[in-house]
């Protein structure tokens, strides 16, 4: 096994368990070592520190397996930690009924570049960096042998993977599409997923307790969605009693698919939605010289900020949307405001909301901070797993 040496003082975060080991952490790699190799990772005295996946191309040169230094990374490996992921998933009780569910989180479960959702007997399957592909068939096995499912689409196609020297793969890697449009039933609602084309995996799994949030408050609330994708918290406010709920997103085919959801649950009444294919900030703006009001607004956008270079451009970004909806929302009105880049910070994201309703000349105050639920841990020694972070405010 390669050796890869750090610089001196250098070991300070591995010792705090964070698991990523940047270029200039490293002084050499002893040995040689393939794109995914397991390497010793030891400090420049070398003392053994951990064991951990070679990236020779991202400027993550490495990442943790495990600080155990002499622990075998192996198809048995992962196989353990596979099999305690799904099972700290069925050992939380609010979990349990939930067909759409994420099984592991990357390196909060101690997978580093490995995420795994469920929607019903289909688990997605998405690696993003080195180490995981490497092992790619070791995944798939435990995965099948940690859940018994069906079948297991790989969605290995997000832009990270170019940063670490690897292709997009895509396609069935055990089993076979499912005859019928795969859905699934989100606390009382139905929701299509599309595993092939959708966003991220298929679905915006770590909104679910929000959008559940949103259905307690829409009672009689005229509810403004931004950036609805196919429908998601539009669908839980109108099961909550929303007076109105109007649901804008630039993307025609996402809005179909939302009309699809709505008519798969006639428990919901079609009369009160209102669908509308624009860009959100120019709508936004319209919405205000017609003069419409909300009592309930949520603000859901894209990954602004996808690091830390792209914050300020991204804050200005932020800044907008939220102003706007303070300038909309009637007084007692709610916004739930949402932020899911990794470049912006929980503190930056409270301070640009703040910003946005000085610019609306509105006051506010935080009823709840708002975070993804229970099957998207954060490692305590890994801050950069919390990527979701929103804020419910109230107007005066």
């Amino acid at each position: 096994m390669a050796q890869l040496v750090l610089l001196p003082g250098k070991d300070r975060s591995l010792a705090r368990r964070h698991p990523w080991i940047f270029a200039a952490a490293v002084d050499r790699l002893s040995g040689r070592a393939r794109p995914g190799d397991t390497v010793e990772v030891v400090a420049a005295n070398g003392r053994p520190l951990a064991r951990a996946a070679w990236s020779p191309e991202s400027k993550i040169r490495a990442r943790v397996w495990t600080f155990d230094a002499e622990e075998t990374v192996d198809d048995a490996f992962f196989k353990r930690r596979i099999q305690a992921a799904v099972d700290r998933r069925r050992l939380t009780p609010e979990l349990g009924e939930q067909e759409g569910l994420r099984l592991i989180h990357g390196e909060s479960d101690g997978l580093p570049g490995l995420i795994a959702d469920r929607y019903g007997d289909t688990v997605v399957l998405q690696l993003t960096a080195t180490g995981p592909e490497k092992w790619r068939q070791a995944i798939i096995g435990a995965l099948r042998l940690a859940t018994g499912c069906q079948r297991i689409y790989e969605r290995s196609d997000s832009h990270v993977r170019r940063l670490e020297g690897l292709d997009p793969v895509t396609g069935w890697a055990f089993g076979a599409a499912p005859e019928n449009t795969l859905s699934i039933v989100e606390n009382g609602v139905r929701m299509q997923i599309d595993v092939v084309a959708g966003h991220k995996t298929g679905f915006y799994l770590d909104q679910r307790d929000n959008r559940l949030l949103t259905r307690s408050l829409a009672a009689g609330r005229a509810t403004l969605n931004c950036f609805c994708y196919t429908g998601g918290f539009s669908l839980q406010a109108l099961a909550g009693g929303a007076s109105s709920v109007l649901s804008i997103d630039s993307s025609g085919p996402a809005l179909a698919t939302a009309v699809q959801n709505l008519a798969l649950n006639p428990q919901l009444a079609v009369s009160r939605a209102e669908w509308r294919e624009a860009d959100v900030f120019t709508e936004l703006r319209a919405l205000k010289s017609d003069g419409r009001r909300f009592d309930l607004i949520i603000l859901d956008p894209p990954k602004f900020a996808p690091s830390a270079a792209h914050a300020e451009r991204a804050a200005r970004a932020y800044r907008d949307i939220n102003a706007f909806a303070f300038r909309l929302l009637n007084p007692g009105g709610l916004l739930m405001s949402y932020s899911c880049s990794g470049g912006i910070r929980s503190e930056h994201f409270q301070q640009i909301v703040a910003d946005a309703a000085v610019d609306a000349g509105r006051d506010a105050r935080i009823l709840r901070r708002l975070a993804a639920p229970p099957d998207h841990p954060v490692a305590l020694h890994f801050s950069e797993g919390e990527y979701l972070k929103g804020l419910l405010c109230q107007a005066d």
